[in-house]
């Protein structure tokens, strides 16, 4: 193929290897209560999903995989890992029907990955997203046409299928821009009858939807924090950004990532903008990102903290106490969860005595808050939001 763009690159040998690993392993999907555990492979969930959308006239552009998996193909030693694969099925959604018809298509695929000997015919689709979706999201306004199934894995290696019609903003930083095409690949699968070797194999392409592929390659090589257009970056950028620190990453310019910072805490807090929000949101992802990884949610935390407390300008000052806070509480809580006592100021930890245990999963130590927990009930409705200078 003749590249013709600079986001575009060629993979070598090794990265196609690293790739076909990925989409030949078998991943279980574990099922909640007694439901057996789905065995399946990523190519074989895409062909399957892939059939029976043009079956039903959605017309699937390409499939692509994205994230933290595609960094891993292109530079195996990014730090970064990967937990979930995120594979990408451009399709054609224009209304609502085509969004339910992608859901029913999914849910009924999984009936394929069931084991031998069990029952199918009583199994119905809303048993199936309770068994085996961890989340769904559907996103359809005048800008982004997608949506989204995670089918939960309990290591946290999420098996995640989106469906995109448009999309406007489809990374946060360099690092996570990458997007593999995987049609040749899998048409590769089907039709060659001769296992892959260095001679003989698919051109596979990359892509970064930052802009030039060198220069976010480079970023993901020497762990550079590095993005375009940050007002654009959602509220959740703030919490991979300090995922990224907490990793090793640093800022390729510490002046434009203190502005950075300062965009993502306002955006965090615009979509995130009360106590109890911001809770669901740092618990659900210190749950998804830290599976195997525990020992790590201390120092996220901190590091959190310590992005809020210096770059958070817009916010009243009972607002911002409000989230340090919680964040406060939830790393001290991690300490108590890993039965460790916290050797910090204005931390006190009273042992509570085994007899009044009763749940065996109770923790030896009650921790109280560094700070008390705000209830905020004014009697006057009000804006917490001050201009920014």
């Amino acid at each position: 193929m003749e590249e013709t763009l600079n986001n575009l690159c060629v993979l070598n040998w090794e990265q196609v290897k690293r790739l076909d690993a990925i989409l030949t392993e078998s991943i279980p999907i574990h099922g909640k209560w007694n439901f057996p555990t789905l065995e399946m492979k990523p190519r074989d969930i895409v062909k399957v999903v892939r059939c029976r959308m043009e079956e039903r006239k959605i017309h699937v552009r390409e499939v692509r995989l994205n994230g933290s998996a595609a960094s891993h193909v292109l530079h195996e030693d990014s730090g970064l890992g990967y937990k979930d694969l995120d594979l990408i099925f451009c399709a054609d959604l224009k209304g609502e029907v085509e969004f339910q018809t992608v859901k029913d298509i999914v849910l009924d695929s999984l009936l394929d990955f069931l084991p031998e000997g069990v029952n199918k015919e009583k199994i119905t689709p809303v048993t199936l997203k309770e068994a085996y979706v961890q989340k769904m999201v559907k996103v359809c306004n005048d800008s982004d046409r997608w949506s989204l199934i995670s089918l939960s894995n309990n290591s946290g290696k999420n098996v995640e299928l989106k469906f995109v019609d448009s999309l406007r903003r489809q990374f946060e930083f360099s690092v996570d821009s990458f997007q593999i095409r995987l049609d040749s690949l899998l048409l590769f699968y089907e039709c060659s009858e001769n296992p892959m070797a260095e001679t003989f194999h698919p051109s596979i392409v990359g892509e970064s939807v930052y802009g030039d592929f060198s220069v976010a390659l480079d970023h993901l090589q020497r762990k550079l924090i590095c993005t375009r257009n940050p007002e654009e970056i959602r509220g959740g950028g703030l919490l991979k950004y300090c995922h990224l620190l907490v990793r090793g990453f640093r800022a390729a310019s510490e002046a434009e990532m203190k502005l950075l910072e300062r965009y993502m805490c306002s955006r965090f807090f615009i979509d995130f903008s009360d106590v109890a929000e911001q809770r669901r949101k740092l618990e659900s992802y210190l749950q998804n990102h830290f599976v195997g990884l525990e020992n790590r949610k201390y120092e996220y935390l901190t590091t959190l903290h310590s992005v809020v407390n210096e770059s958070t300008v817009c916010l009243m000052g009972h607002e911002r106490r409000q989230t340090l806070s919680l964040i406060t509480m939830l790393a001290v809580r991690v300490l108590a969860e890993q039965n460790v006592i916290p050797n910090v100021a204005n931390v006190t930890c009273y042992y509570q005595p085994a007899p009044y245990i009763a749940d065996g999963n109770f923790s030896n130590y009650y921790i109280a808050q560094v700070q008390p927990m705000y209830a905020c009930q004014p009697t006057h409705t009000f804006s917490p939001w001050l201009p920014c200078n």
